[in-house]
């Protein structure tokens, strides 16, 4: 901010006018310009007009205070210009109009507005395990015996679970056709999507309340979480369920992340021993569908190509196809059968030894 002193070296009249609304009157006193705490020292040269002439009026002071407070300083924005204050019908006529990721593309000194882009799904996938063919090829169906109480309620549940879905499905009576399997396919992963996040979940909330580490397990079980979704997210590639399916997934969702975090707070072996098992009871359903597709009524999966979806996710070939995909959500499961079955044998405050994608 200019000081008196230094407009009265360089004569500024109007600006020392400007300054008058929020600094005190000077006076002459003795050849020296001063305010009345004697800041200001500066000798009066007789060639400049009087002080007093550098005095604004009332009327000038007003005017710069309106002036002030016709600017932007103390407006408040229209809340119909803000994107969260806007009604849905103002968002509808909108979303139709502009798009919600524009793509320019710049060429020379010109520029392009293109077509509206949504990034397709799974581009914003968490690091997962990207399996090489003899990996592929090489799942075996494995079972780990029971070791106490805790493991045989885990292992009979799991089991009590399967024949009791087999039977209600009608899965194992009749051939088992493109139909059944997407439909088994998207129940089953919409079920064991579940166990990660509410993992995640709990022992997220128990290091915020407790003011101590997680020891590495969280990341784990959120890309657990995401795997299972992303193959119910392929699979809706090829067939998208009726809304009687639709309401069973609901129900069952419900029941079943009310009983799995309540079981999470009391005995985290417990769970992670079931998904142990869960995913065993998975790689042998896998593999029964590998077989249909190289023996069985499902031979056209040989050559129908993979979802885009699967090829980005799995980095697959371009010319993959939906046995290369079956391939692939096999060896997911087979992983996540040996991470629960380990964490289901370490204690909860013991380091993870799975790294982020590993």
């Amino acid at each position: 901010m200019l000081t008196s002193r230094m407009l009265v070296r360089c004569g500024a009249e109007n600006a020392l006018k400007n300054i008058t609304a929020i600094a005190p009157p000077v006076k002459v006193k003795q050849g020296f310009v001063v305010n009345h705490l004697w800041l200001h020292r500066a000798p009066v040269r007789p060639d400049m007009c009087s002080v007093r002439n550098y005095v604004a009026t009332k009327e000038e002071v007003d005017d710069h205070v309106k002036k002030y407070k016709e600017g932007n300083f103390e407006k408040i924005p229209d809340p119909g210009h803000l994107e969260h204050f806007k009604t849905s019908e103002a968002l509808k006529s909108v979303s139709t109009t502009t798009a919600a990721t524009t793509v320019t593309k710049v060429t020379g000194s010109t520029s392009e507005v293109t077509e509206t882009y949504h990034p397709p799904v799974g581009t914003h996938a968490l690091p997962h395990p990207i399996w090489s063919q003899d990996e592929l090829e090489n799942v075996e169906i494995t079972h780990k015996p029971p070791e106490g109480f805790v493991d045989k309620i885990a292992f009979y549940c799991v089991k009590l679970m399967r024949k009791s879905f087999d039977l209600l499905t009608l899965f194992n009576f009749g051939e088992r056709t493109e139909r059944k399997w997407v439909l088994r396919i998207c129940f089953l992963e919409t079920v064991a999507g579940v166990p990660g996040m509410v993992a995640a979940m709990t022992r997220h909330l128990h290091s915020l309340r407790r003011l101590e580490r997680d020891h590495g397990w969280i990341h784990t079980l959120l890309e657990e979480a995401e795997n299972e979704r992303m193959h119910l997210m392929t699979a809706l590639q090829l067939r998208q369920p009726t809304w009687l399916f639709r309401g069973c997934v609901i129900g069952a969702q419900g029941i079943f992340v009310t009983f799995f975090s309540f079981a999470y707070l009391f005995s985290p072996r417990f769970c992670h021993r079931f998904v142990g098992y869960l995913e065993e009871e998975a790689v042998i359903t896998y593999s029964k569908c590998l077989k249909d597709i190289k023996d069985g009524p499902m031979k056209h999966w040989q050559t129908q190509e993979a979802p885009d979806l699967a090829i980005r996710y799995w980095k697959l070939d371009k010319n993959a196809t939906m046995l290369d995909v079956i391939l692939a959500i096999r060896a997911d499961e087979a992983h996540h059968r040996v991470v629960n079955h380990t964490l289901a044998s370490l204690k909860e405050d013991d380091y993870n030894p799975y790294k982020p994608g590993k």
